[in-house]
């Protein structure tokens, strides 16, 4: 005899989800009509339309050109952009980092192995606000005067008020060299993609990265030589009177964020990089080594192409965190997404539609990260299935 539909357990889950779903739909419709209410009452109105009002307000560093003529939807853009770098440069450094202090972590030298478990256990126990402040106030803003700064090869000059740098500056032609660029970038991925094709058939693993990198930078430092003018010309800096003249000046604010994020949070992604090559079984490597593969060889080629498996879903998280983090930047004085976008609501009170935008941004820089990470964890998954 057949079972009742009403007996049927899959019904009954798909019944049980459904009634689920129409309650968080009916609490949030709730708690939007409340709002709305509460808002009506106190004669405001909800939209997007102050963000085309004149900001009025100056932005220290920015990425793109603004003005305290510009409007609030362009100083939001400038937050946005200042975040978008600061996520990306911490990221990127975060996980060199980070990857140098996970293999620290496994070296057999025992000075080695104990600076960085000293150095992990001591920054992963301290609050990133905690060590914002402290590297923004005890040494970035103690750096010597420019007058007293300290002077590297590049000329590169350290001084309290920022770290200057030389920089290029683009000439007439940069605009064409782009354009090869672009042209050296599809040469790279169609040469990636026969060396791939060609692995495959031949069961030798090519060197796909070395030769991609060659076959791009081959593009570009051809197309630089062919331009009889250079695309770029370095801008060297140097101390003028009691100011920092020419070069690119990178601020206390600016580089006590990233360094202090990729310092906070390169000690988890040692831990990760860690647990991820000793998860990798130590008959993997014996089997490198008979194969007659030196140390290098056998931790590039057999034991981290397998340790990649367990250490990019929590790398992503870490990734995912230290976007987020960025919003600490308001305790050091740097313009990024939440610090503009606080100014543009206590000049505003528009508080609804202001914490709308920065959730909303950061939940889709964060889809965006964890959608990359979860292709590339893919990728990884099917190379080694």
């Amino acid at each position: 005899m057949a079972t009742r539909f009403w007996r049927n357990e899959r019904f009954l889950q798909v019944l049980g989800q459904a009634a689920f779903l129409l309650l968080v739909l009916y609490l949030v419709y709730a708690l939007y009509n409340n709002m709305v209410r509460a808002l009506q009452l106190q004669g405001l109105v909800t939209g997007f339309s102050f963000l085309q009002q004149t900001a009025g307000f100056d932005i220290g560093e920015r990425l793109i050109s603004y003005s305290r003529s510009s409007s609030y939807l362009r100083a939001f853009q400038v937050g946005l952009l200042n975040t978008i770098l600061v996520s990306a440069l911490g990221i990127l450094f975060a996980t060199a980092l980070g990857m140098v202090v996970g293999a620290a972590r496994l070296s057999t030298n025992y000075l080695v192995k104990s600076l960085a478990k000293v150095y992990i256990e001591i920054v992963r126990n301290i609050p990133l606000l905690v060590l914002l402040v402290f590297w923004y106030t005890d040494f970035f803003l103690k750096l010597p005067t420019i007058k007293e700064a300290w002077i590297f090869p590049g000329p590169i000059y350290f001084t309290n008020r920022g770290i200057a740098i030389p920089w290029g500056i683009a000439t007439a032609s940069f605009r064409t060299y782009l354009w090869i660029l672009m042209l050296g970038l599809l040469i790279t991925l169609g040469m990636t993609w026969l060396l791939i094709l060609k692995g495959r058939r031949t069961g030798r693993p090519p060197l796909v990265t070395l030769w991609s990198l060659v076959t791009f930078l081959g593009v570009a430092v051809l197309g630089w030589i062919l331009f009889p003018q250079p695309p770029l010309t370095v801008d060297i800096p140097y101390i003028d009177g009691l100011n920092i003249a020419a070069g690119l000046t990178l601020s206390p604010e600016f580089m006590a964020l990233v360094s202090g994020l990729v310092i906070y949070t390169a000690a988890f992604i040692g831990e990760i990089v860690r647990a991820g090559v000793q998860s990798v079984s130590k008959g993997q490597l014996e089997a490198a080594r008979s194969l007659g593969l030196n140390a290098f060889q056998s931790l590039r080629l057999v034991v981290f192409p397998q340790a990649l498996r367990v250490i990019v879903p929590p790398l992503t998280s870490q990734y995912l965190n230290l976007t987020k983090n960025s919003s600490l930047a308001i305790a050091v004085g740097y313009p990024e997404l939440f610090s503009v976008s606080g100014t543009i609501f206590n000049q505003t009170g528009r508080a609804v539609e202001v914490i709308t935008l920065i959730m909303a941004t950061y939940l889709s820089i964060s889809l965006v990260t964890s959608l990359f990470m979860n292709w590339y964890n893919y990728k990884v998954r099917l190379a080694e299935g």
